[in-house]
């Protein structure tokens, strides 16, 4: 780490852009939602400002502390929020951060050089949704400590200690009118400073719950490259890891990659830290630069013939693993998710310098090269059957004057924005289901049995699958290289099985197919899960439906006071309950419960379902033991 120095870092470098007003009338505006994740967001607004004076080379630890009134609190040893006054707001610095919208040192001259949160909302948003928050500034030889609520100042800036160290800590507890929940996840946490100890070389990120005891630490000296090895762990890798960090005038590239049996790729893009799920210039670059390269290296070695077409983009990428990282000092992206970079210089410098260093790697590791050249000519051989595959499925639908499944019961309406598709397990539930629906905006597909696992086989096989296929045709979506998500036929696509074992196993298959196959109908907020009821209690005439063991206990105890008998029917499956049922419980869209499936964590989430549905026992096993004490009611 670089000499920390407060002489380039004042309250000249604090430039004011608007004021707060709004944020309370409008949160979403400011963090996206009020839920659970709209509540994180302001965990990651005040660790970001952490973590780009780390980028700076001026913090080497920061701290994270959940306590137990509820309040948490990020601590690092940067140089501290600057205190003197600020000659525009005549606040101090610390106040007109905290108190001002877009107000910090990422928008002025000589603040900094790289930030991660320059499209951030700040810490002014966090100190508006908060009841109280506490800001304490060591800095000078001095412990400065101010209070705020809702984002107005409570006291004044006051100095009420001494203090050899730099640093701030900012401790805030969430208002309870603004959010749905008010409770911190650690496990939420724990993974956001993981990921960016990663990302941050040299730095350690600590997270401890006061409440339940928990705590984590991380420091990676290996950047990507450690993160590599931590997305691999359970996979069974087929090359080394390649890696390298270059910085160049217009920016700084870390890459590290590395090959597995898996048929999926894992790729995860980052610009100044922050993730970008819809990827960007970086990953337009690496992609190029990978595809050219390897292509380059099979011609030049023979491993591609004169007679093969070259391997495809999509071909070097099965079984990949890689993390590109880039760090520049303007980044432009595109609206305020930060999900794509747009810097247009950025594709050039990635693509030149990954490049030269990957082929580099491949002339030094003949063996890896071999081996990377082999899987990518299967994946090419298994892409062409795919194709034949897909446009089978075309010709037969074509030839037979129809595109839709003939067991699918479609909906009258032709509006995606009013359409439903229920995916319902057997053919017993799918009767009842199609007579219970309202015909006008609800279709049935059927699906006979436990669909094919889509994680262990390659896209050729999928296709041969007549489920995935009926399933593939209703969406209207197609899939792989063809697919279009403005072609979703249904805005509301649900997923209903019994609730037992094996229903939950058919819908984890369903919900694998629709991660690694149909992800931009999950990002969308298309998919659902169905929430069927596990009893239905009589009692005279009066029939109430639980949807699990404890609210059949809550029923029991507050509706049948009486000494008499109530009548208790455990349902095994959906097709048990007739037409009327059915609509009333699960279907009826004013009483029925719906779940929608979110990705919270893409790498998490990649994570789970390459775990629990991938060919490796032994990671599985772990999961499970990990987990079982959390279980509290397992049918069987």
């Amino acid at each position: 780490m670089t000499e920390k120095t407060n002489n380039d870092y004042g309250a000249q470098q604090i430039t004011v852009l608007e004021g707060l007003q709004a944020v309370r009338k409008r949160p979403g505006m400011y963090i996206g939602t009020t839920d659970v994740a709209g509540l994180h967001h302001m965990v990651w607004e005040i660790v970001d400002n952490s973590i780009d004076e780390a980028l700076a080379g001026h913090c080497e630890n920061i701290e994270i502390i959940m306590h137990e009134n509820g309040s948490l609190s990020v601590q690092d040893d940067g140089r501290g929020i600057p205190v003197e006054k600020h000659a525009k707001t005549g606040k101090s610095a610390l106040e007109t951060v905290l108190t001002v919208l877009h107000a910090g040192g990422k928008f002025g001259d000589g603040g900094y050089k790289v930030s991660g949160g320059l499209h951030g909302v700040g810490v002014s948003v966090v100190n508006a949704l908060s009841t109280t928050l506490i800001a304490e500034v060591k800095r000078d030889g001095k412990l400065y400590r101010q209070t705020y609520s809702k984002g107005d100042t409570q006291t004044e800036l006051e100095v009420v200690g001494e203090s050899k160290e730099n640093g701030t800590k900012i401790t805030f507890t969430p208002d309870e009118s603004i959010f749905e929940t008010i409770k911190f996840n650690f496990n939420t946490i724990k993974n956001r400073i993981r990921q960016q100890a990663y990302l941050t070389k040299g730095i350690i990120i600590s997270i401890e719950d006061k409440t339940s005891k928990q705590r984590a630490k991380f420091f990676f000296e290996g950047g990507v490259k450690s993160y590599i090895r931590h997305i691999n762990k359970d996979k069974e890798a087929v090359t080394g890891i390649f890696y390298t960090e270059k910085e160049t005038k217009e920016c700084s590239v870390e890459i590290a990659l590395q090959y597995t049996r898996s048929y999926q790729e894992h790729l995860f893009t980052y610009a100044n830290n922050i993730f970008t799920p819809e990827g960007g210039t970086h990953l337009t670059g690496f992609k190029s630069a990978l595809t050219r390269t390897v292509n380059a290296y099979a011609r030049e070695k023979g491993l591609l013939k004169e007679k093969d077409s070259n391997l495809t983009s999509d071909d070097v990428r099965e079984g990949l693993s890689a993390v590109v990282s880039v760090k520049l000092g303007e980044p432009q992206f595109e609206g305020q998710t930060k999900s794509k970079l747009g810097n247009t210089e950025v594709r050039s410098v990635v693509e030149s310098v990954f490049a030269g260093e990957l082929n580099y790697f491949l002339q030094e590791n003949p063996k890896d090269a071999k081996e990377i050249i082999s899987k990518c000519n299967l994946a090419a051989k298994a892409r062409l059957a795919a194709r034949a595959a897909r446009e089978s499925v075309i010709r037969k639908g074509a030839l037979e004057g129809m595109t839709l499944p003939g067991k699918l019961a479609d909906c009258s309406t032709k509006d995606p924005a009013r359409s439903e598709l229920y995916l319902v397990e057997g053919d017993s539930a799918g009767g009842s289901a199609k007579q219970g629906r309202d015909r006008e905006t609800q279709a049935i597909l059927p699906l006979r049995g436990k669909i094919l696992n889509v994680e262990q086989a390659r896209l050729d096989r999928i296709l041969q699958n007549e489920e995935v296929k009926s399933l593939i045709t209703a969406l209207g979506v197609g899939i792989s290289d063809s697919f279009n998500i403005e072609k979703l036929r249904y805005h509301k696509v649900i997923i209903m099985t019994d609730a037992d074992v094996d229903g939950a196993h058919i819908a984890t298959l369903l919900l694998t197919l629709f991660f690694r196959y149909f992800r931009p109908i999950i990002d969308k907020g298309c998919l659902f899960l169905a929430n069927p009821p596990l009893y239905k209690l009589s009692h005279g005439k009066k029939v109430f439906y639980a949807y699990s063991d404890r609210e059949k206990e809550k029923i029991t105890s507050e509706k049948f006071k009486e000494d008499t008998k109530v009548n208790v029917q455990r349902y095994k499956g959906l097709g048990e309950m007739n037409p009327d049922q059915l609509w009333e419980t699960t279907m009826d869209p004013s009483t029925r419960s719906l779940f929608k499936i979110t990705i919270e964590d893409a790498e998490v989430a990649d994570s789970v379902f390459d775990t629990l549905m991938g060919k490796d026992v032994l990671p599985r096993k772990k999961f499970i033991q990990s987990k079982a004490k959390e279980v509290k009611n397992l049918d069987i």
